[in-house]
């Protein structure tokens, strides 16, 4: 039991107010005095009470009813009756089925007094103590779970940074490597604040991995407006040993001898780190390697402009099997797009072996339809259950000629003169046996603009291929002199702000 505990003795007859408030004060505890119960019920809450000892009998309002309006406003807040006439069962009864916590009837020894002010306590004080520790459980389940729900990496020191504040009611910072070696801090300035973002560096401050400790100068973790006077505890914990630890930081007087919920929250918190870091690496890696599978440059072709523009889906998606390829053959430009289905890395190395296949088959001399005759041929011998769309066009610069073959493909876009018109080619995708058209063949005239794209460009949730077809061409149908702005425009006004597929656009013009 807490020795210096605050008692709030509540009594109209003086005499006994006196005995009461000498009886306790001489047991070590801070002793406040209220006459009626009106003045009762106007210091509890303001006043830092801990046990409340009321006289069932004052002049203004019963002791029942003071009782009851004390534990319907603060019910973790213990109340004895003591009562020199109200002393039989009834009595006693009613005082304790409207909320009293003890019933004393006079005459009162000292002792009995302080024995049960003392029981009390020691029951609300363990009561505390659970509900705390239940209700930091709690905060630390629902942030465990939202940090490895966090969708980047700084979003994940906020939501761990916003959590520790929340479970400790106090400021809070997490700070953590990205795995690019950058340290970032995730700082909250308490329950209910906005968490915010700020570089960070660790110094040799001497906290071990996986250990508590106190850090007696809060400057040396100075990213928030510590409580004044108190230190700060700093919880460290890694997965890895060739990884930096991840800090914790809250204030010392949140903790209790042991500290747990601080503990359980670094490795949580370390375990969701961890988890992004290996994500980033490894969309790092499949992404470069998708990139590394694509055309190094664009060839420069007299009488043409070319522009490209490739932008792989989001950090929160997979990587997926969009490829084109711009390369001059014999005089001819062959351009090809396409895409293979799904998004993993497997699709990017699909992606790679037919582009390869098709670069091949071009340089033996085959036309469009022939060259995705050939692919669809080796794609149902070695890759029996991979699918994919290609667009395959040759053409003669000097002329204009274009010969065009299409696998399932979104149709190619051509504008002129502020008019845009779909070169429509329908044919089975790549990975069915089915018939296959002639290409198509027409003259691309001096002026006019090509675009080809794949699916990320206009595919959307809540809107149809028609809607997104529509959508595309609006917005093409002014093109800009310069062909790579063009294309920058086209991804912007028409790919979400969160690409959830990868986006590949070609624009070709015939000078």
């Amino acid at each position: 039991m807490d020795g210096a505990a605050t008692v709030l003795v509540v009594d109209d007859s003086q005499t006994k107010r006196y005995l009461l408030v000498n009886w306790l004060t001489r047991a070590g505890f801070t002793v406040l005095e209220a006459e009626t119960g009106g003045e009762a019920l106007s210091r509890v809450g303001v006043d830092p009470i801990d046990l409340v000892v009321l006289d069932v009998r004052l002049p203004d309002l019963s002791g029942f009813e003071v009782c009851e309006r004390i534990k319907s406003a603060h019910p973790a807040l213990p109340v004895i009756h003591v009562s020199a006439h109200a002393v039989d069962t009834i009595d006693r009864t009613q005082g304790l089925t409207r909320g009293a916590d003890a019933y004393l009837a006079e005459p009162i020894e000292p002792e009995e007094l302080v024995a049960t002010a003392q029981s009390v306590l020691r029951y609300y004080q363990a009561r505390r103590r659970a509900e705390l520790l239940a209700e930091r459980l709690t905060g630390l389940a629902d942030t465990t779970v939202a940090v490895h729900a966090a969708p980047s990496f700084t979003r994940l020191l906020q939501v761990a940074a916003a959590g520790a504040a929340e479970i400790f009611k106090s400021p809070a910072t997490v700070i953590a490597e990205t795995f690019d070696g950058d340290c970032l801090a995730g700082v909250c300035a308490g329950p209910g604040a906005q968490a915010r973002i700020v570089p960070w560096i660790v110094d040799d401050t001497g906290v071990p991995t996986g250990a508590t400790v106190v850090v007696q100068e809060p400057t040396d973790w100075s990213l928030v407006d510590w409580p004044a006077g108190d230190t700060v505890t700093v919880a460290a914990a890694r997965l890895r040993e060739d990884r930096a630890p991840l800090y914790v930081v809250v204030p010392t007087a949140t903790q209790t001898a042991r500290t747990p919920v601080l503990v359980q929250l670094a490795q949580a918190v370390a375990s969701a780190v961890e988890a992004q870091r290996s994500f980033d690496e490894e969309h790092r890696i499949a992404v470069t390697l998708q990139r590394s599978l694509l055309p190094r440059q664009i060839p420069r072709i007299n009488g043409l402009d070319l522009a490209v523009r490739y932008e792989p889906a989001s950090a929160q998606t997979e990587v997926g099997g969009d490829f084109y390829e711009l390369v001059m053959l014999d005089g001819h430009l062959l351009l090809a797009i396409g895409d293979v289905a799904g998004h993993s890395l497997h699709a990017a190395t699909i992606m790679a072996e037919l582009r390869h296949a098709l670069r091949a088959y071009a340089v033996e001399g085959h036309q469009p339809g022939e060259i995705l005759h050939r692919v669809n041929e080796l794609m149902r011998t070695l890759l029996p259950t991979e699918l994919a769309t290609i667009c395959v066009l040759l053409l003669e610069p000097t002329t204009g000629h274009v010969r065009l073959a299409s696998a399932g493909h979104l149709p190619p876009l051509i504008i002129q003169d502020g008019k845009a018109e779909y070169v429509h080619h329908v044919a089975p995708l790549l990975g069915v046996r089915a018939p296959r058209p002639a290409d198509l063949e027409f003259r691309l005239p001096t002026g006019a603009t090509m675009v080809f794209y794949t699916d990320g460009l206009i595919e959307r949730r809540d809107a149809t291929i028609d809607e997104g077809l529509a959508a595309l061409a609006a917005c093409a149908a002014q093109v800009d002199d310069d062909l790579d702005r063009f294309c920058e425009r086209l991804l912007v006004e028409l790919a979400p702000e969160e690409i959830q597929d990868d986006v590949a656009v070609v624009a070709l013009r015939r000078r």
